[in-house]
């Protein structure tokens, strides 16, 4: 039984914290990709590949390596780059994920955190599973 329950938390034991404007939790994402929302209740999933799936596993975008990111219709509706700065696709500059961690709205305001999060993986969580504007 402690065997189960050990096996049980691993997961979110590597989980990190995605967090709001108010510092409230508003999901995390394991280190396998999965996404949960602050219920603790799986909402998406981030493969390796870059490939962003729903809930009932349905391809609703991608990351690609160069950090463009695309919807579920193959349609360019951002880009990471690698300095962390998020622009839309009209390449205008919508926010920027800190090394830190921090997630930054154009203004530079601070928005939400992902600490410990890949940019690209904060960056999809925020573009397809939680908006904190």
């Amino acid at each position: 039984m402690l065997l189960l329950c050990l096996l049980t938390a691993l997961p979110m034991a590597e989980a990190q914290d995605l967090r709001g404007k108010t510092n409230a939790l508003i999901g995390r994402i394991q280190s396998d990709g999965v996404v949960r929302n602050s219920s603790n209740m799986q909402i998406g999933k981030i493969e390796s590949n870059g490939v962003v799936r729903d809930q009932s596993n349905r391809q609703i975008g991608k990351i690609e390596s160069n950090g463009v990111v695309r919807d579920q219709s193959n349609r360019q509706i951002g880009k990471v780059e690698s300095n962390g700065v998020v622009r839309d696709q009209s390449n205008r500059q919508i926010g920027k994920i800190d090394s830190n961690g921090a997630v930054r709205n154009s203004s530079n305001t601070q928005i939400g955190s992902a600490q410990g999060v890949k940019q690209e993986w904060a960056a999809a969580a925020f573009f397809f599973f939680f908006d904190i504007n």
